[in-house]
């Protein structure tokens, strides 16, 4: 079925294809939508789950916890400083090796306080053990949410889809509702390997010594560092999880590309940029302008962001002459933290060959500053010009 819909109903309607069985959620704009709209279906007996309105943020995902232990395929949202109160949960969540999936939908955080849109919120998350994925457009959110409880439930480590507020959340844009027989051929029921079941009582994630030990059964069981050491490994092999779901979801719908990144007229060119969400779209309006001066340049759009793509990310970089990093965040004291994770890869995978391209980073957008498209027409044709900094150059600053 093609709708022409807002992004948050489109992630609902992702949520109510997989067939959720719990929604746990508190509203933060501009994710506050998407949650209505899940509980619109629930009360109209059109979405058989359980609905659970709470208190605070921390609250959501405590009860998504409780409920994913218990054997509940569940799901959240937030944005923000939300996503900011269920940090501890958040770590929670993925030490416990549980299938949630939760929508960011990006907004920037306080203080001062600010409801527009950047990426610091989910940014800020990244080292918390969770999978992030990023959407550009309301086709990727849908399919996207279906995808990602096919990788969580198969790997039981937990995803944030995250998409922008307002650009994304808020805007109507046309995409394919994915039949439901087809959703249900590819994402069977959810069987965890273990579920609490009141018949069989047990205690979950107790206070874990750092050596192993015997445990109540006369077993060896993990320390803490080994289970920690676990997630890692898992973490890092969700890449080959993600490629297999991308072939599974194209054999079933029709639609499948690069499972980790979005290229565009990449193939022949010299100079690449690189960002997250919907900003690498707005940039191929760019793009095509330096292509008509004769300005051989493409866009790199990441969208498996944890765990990072790193052997992808420098094949697609390797050779190029300059790679330009736009950002609408900041791993403060440093620099951008996209920048940073793709010059670690080109170093890994590229140092002493002689394909090392230079890397300039670029921050803008942050608390919802206006992007104007001529400012990074006019920022890519610095950095082609041979004007790279060491720092990050900030995009639309008035001081």
């Amino acid at each position: 079925m093609h709708m022409i819909e807002n992004g948050n109903v489109a992630a609902a309607l992702g949520v109510r294809r997989c067939r959720v069985n719990v929604i746990a959620a508190y509203p933060i704009t501009p994710q506050t939508p998407l949650t209505e709209r899940l509980s619109e279906y629930v009360e109209a007996g059109e979405m058989k789950a359980e609905y659970i309105p709470v208190e605070s943020e921390h609250s959501a995902l405590a009860v998504c916890i409780a409920a994913s232990s218990a054997g509940s395929r569940v799901f959240t949202a937030t944005s923000a400083n939300g996503l900011l109160y269920m940090h501890e949960q958040v770590q929670w969540a993925s030490g416990a090796r549980l299938p949630i999936v939760m929508c960011v939908v990006n907004r920037a955080v306080g203080a001062p306080w600010n409801v527009w849109n950047d990426q610091q919120d989910s940014i800020s998350q990244r080292d918390t053990g969770w999978i992030q994925i990023y959407c550009s457009d309301h086709q990727q959110i849908i399919d996207t949410v279906i995808k990602a409880y096919w990788i969580a439930e198969k790997v039981s480590i937990p995803i944030m889809v995250c998409y922008d507020g307002y650009i994304l959340s808020h805007t109507y844009m046309p995409f394919d509702l994915p039949d439901q027989d087809k959703v249900d051929a590819f994402l069977p029921p959810f069987k965890p390997d273990y579920a609490l079941n009141p018949d069989e009582p047990a205690s979950l994630n107790t206070v874990t010594l750092p050596d192993v030990r015997v445990d109540v059964r006369g077993e060896l069981a993990h320390g803490y560092m080994e289970i920690r050491y676990l997630l890692q490994e898992e973490l890092r092999k969700t890449l080959a999880v993600a490629a297999e779901a991308e072939k599974r979801f194209g054999d079933i719908f029709g639609r499948e590309g690069d499972p980790y990144l979005e290229s565009y007229r990449t193939s022949d060119a010299d100079y690449i940029a690189v960002g997250l969400g919907s900003l690498t779209y707005q940039l191929r309006v760019s793009v095509d302008a330096l292509r008509k001066e004769g300005i051989k340049v493409g866009i790199l759009g990441v969208r498996f962001y944890r765990p990072f793509p790193d052997e992808a990310v420098a094949s697609a970089l390797k050779g190029k002459k300059a790679v330009i990093v736009f950002e609408k965040a900041l791993s403060y004291g440093y620099e951008g933290a996209l920048a940073s994770d793709l010059k670690s890869a080109l170093y890994e995978h590229l140092a002493g060959t002689g394909a090392l391209p230079a890397v300039q980073n670029y921050i803008l957008g942050i608390g919802g500053r206006e992007i104007h498209t001529d400012h990074l027409t006019q920022a890519l044709r610095a950095a082609i010009q041979g004007s790279i900094s060491k720092e990050p150059v900030w995009i639309g600053l008035k001081l």
